[in-house]
């Protein structure tokens, strides 16, 4: 009898890890955007070829940046509000990437302080509605970022890097959005123009901060801080992967966070594979043919984002296993590493989105209880 229940169960055992594995890997054809991932590598080029230009390809990572979430925001309409509002993000963005850079030199204490500051913020703009939510969330994912790769360069004597033209080179990226929406905007009659990513949520009306969505921003700027504090106050190597897990993991709910955790990791542990492969052509090249192999990576970085934003709603894990990739090759690439650095930022990532799990089971918790406070006296 045991015998046959243990082969009973063996099969679904097995049925229930194909299932989580169909939903990881499950792809959405409709999802698929080519037109709109052709647009963001036509824009990206123009970054690509001007840093190219002037040789300072250490700036191209806020550019695009920049271009990318700045064409996320784009609320639709007519083309005076599409242009006020994403130059009012990108106006916020300058001023986080000035913050964030700035900051890379400096203890890591001030730099817990920033994150906890500016991840509580994002946290209460769902106030303002879910579409500015959304919105600086995105800023959020930067400013972290911002730190981390200002951090290592700050470490690396070899790279400059100066605060005002990495804001700049921020703001180039989002202006260069704007230019391309009016293009289109002339091109299609000067109609209004729908939402620019129509799965993003659209809502911009506003709602009362209660005491459970205050303890979820809390709870989450807590986390983030406590990360931060763990990848700079330990100096981890390429630690600031770790707050961006993190970060990326917590979701409203804990499903959703749980599903969102199992696909950033496998995206990422596929990206980051596939990186350190790449990462290995210019091992042991010199002069002209390092510098053509370097540019060669650049275009394929480009090519792997252009598919992360084909895929994002077709399947995230694809999605993230590109970004993962292309960002791996774009940050090393100025400042290059080994293979264990790849395995570092797997490492921390994998630590992040544990955490980020955690703290959702801690936040969905703390919002029953604080629910059910009010009616306990009663």
């Amino acid at each position: 009898m045991a015998g046959a229940g243990g082969q009973e169960g063996e099969p679904v055992h097995k049925g229930r890890v194909k299932g989580r594995l169909s939903k990881i890997f499950e792809l959405n054809p409709a999802g698929l955007t080519w037109p709109r991932a052709v647009v963001f590598l036509d824009a990206a080029l123009v970054p690509l070829v001007v840093f190219w230009t002037i040789g300072h390809e250490q700036y191209l990572l806020s550019a695009l940046f920049g271009l990318v979430f700045t064409g996320l925001v784009d609320p639709g309409g007519g083309f005076g509000h599409r242009a006020s509002h994403t130059a009012v993000f990108a106006l916020v963005g300058s001023g986080l990437t000035a913050l964030g850079f700035a900051l890379g030199g400096a203890a890591w204490g001030w730099l817990v302080l920033a994150a906890f500051a500016v991840t509580l913020a994002a946290g209460l703009a769902v106030a303002f509605g879910v579409h500015r939510f959304v919105a600086a969330l995105l800023l959020n994912v930067w400013f972290i970022a911002a730190l981390g790769v200002g951090s290592s360069f700050h470490h690396h004597a070899h790279i400059t890097s100066y605060v005002w033209a990495q804001t700049l080179a921020w703001a180039g990226g989002a202006a260069l959005w704007i230019a391309v929406m009016f293009i289109g905007w002339l091109f299609r009659g000067r109609t209004d123009r729908p939402q620019s990513i129509a799965e993003l949520p659209g809502d911009t009306s506003r709602r009362k901060p209660t005491r459970p969505l205050i303890v979820f921003a809390l709870v989450r700027a807590l986390a983030m801080a406590g990360t931060t504090a763990l990848a700079f106050g330990l100096n981890l190597s390429h630690g600031y992967w770790l707050p961006i897990a993190t970060m990326v993991a917590m979701k409203p709910g804990l499903g959703q966070a749980t599903l969102t955790a199992a696909q950033r990791l496998v995206g990422t542990l596929i990206g980051a594979a596939a990186a350190a492969l790449l990462l290995l052509l210019p091992a042991g090249e010199h002069g002209i043919r390092l510098i053509v192999v370097d540019r060669g990576l650049e275009v394929v970085a480009l090519v792997l984002l252009m598919h992360a934003v084909a895929a994002r709603f077709g399947n995230y894990t694809l999605s993230c296993a590109a970004i993962a990739a292309g960002v791996l090759v774009l940050v090393d690439l100025p400042q290059p590493s080994n293979c264990a650095a790849e395995g570092y930022r797997v490492l921390w990532t994998l630590c992040g989105v544990g955490i980020g799990v955690l703290v959702m089971l801690l936040a969905g918790m703390l919002a029953k209880r604080t629910a059910k406070a009010p009616s306990g006296p009663a």
